[in-house]
């Protein structure tokens, strides 16, 4: 069966391990940021605006990584670009501190993006070099069979 679309835990290297807390924590720290940012720091208007519910779609992928989902890592690399294009946007048309938190955003969705697509590749190349047996464990040598005392 393919380990890949098994419920059979392939062990984690250090590098996958690595990637997944990478992700979860920049994940994290965009949606804090967005909180922050929108209710404290810079909001559009003074005591805070609904645009910090822009957070809540970062909310949804969460228990995903959190749950090693490997399809939950290849989505939420796409929906990052959508953070990372406000981010962008917002970096040359707001007036400071709002366009350095959204260098701050900029960082963490490339950070993001980074740590998914690293995590999707890493885990399928430790599942592809799992599921290839070896030569010698399969193949029986014909010699065995012979009669050792013709």
């Amino acid at each position: 069966m393919n380990p890949i679309l098994s419920n059979s835990p392939i062990p984690a290297s250090r590098s996958v391990a690595f990637t997944r807390i990478l992700a979860v924590g920049s994940l994290l720290g965009l949606i804090a940021l967005g909180l922050a940012w929108e209710l404290l720091l810079a909001p559009i208007r003074p005591g805070g605006s609904w645009l910090a519910l822009k957070v809540l779609p970062l909310c949804l992928p969460l228990a995903g990584l959190l749950k090693n989902r490997m399809y939950t890592y290849r989505w939420v690399s796409l929906l990052v670009w959508l953070y990372f294009t406000e981010g962008a946007v917002r970096a040359y048309s707001d007036k400071p501190p709002g366009n350095f938190l959204a260098m701050v955003e900029v960082f963490l969705c490339l950070t993001l993006f980074t740590a998914c697509a690293l995590h999707v590749r890493l885990r399928l190349k430790n599942a592809a070099n799992a599921s290839k047996t070896p030569l010698d464990a399969t193949a029986t040598p014909s010699s065995s069979h012979a009669n050792p005392a013709l």
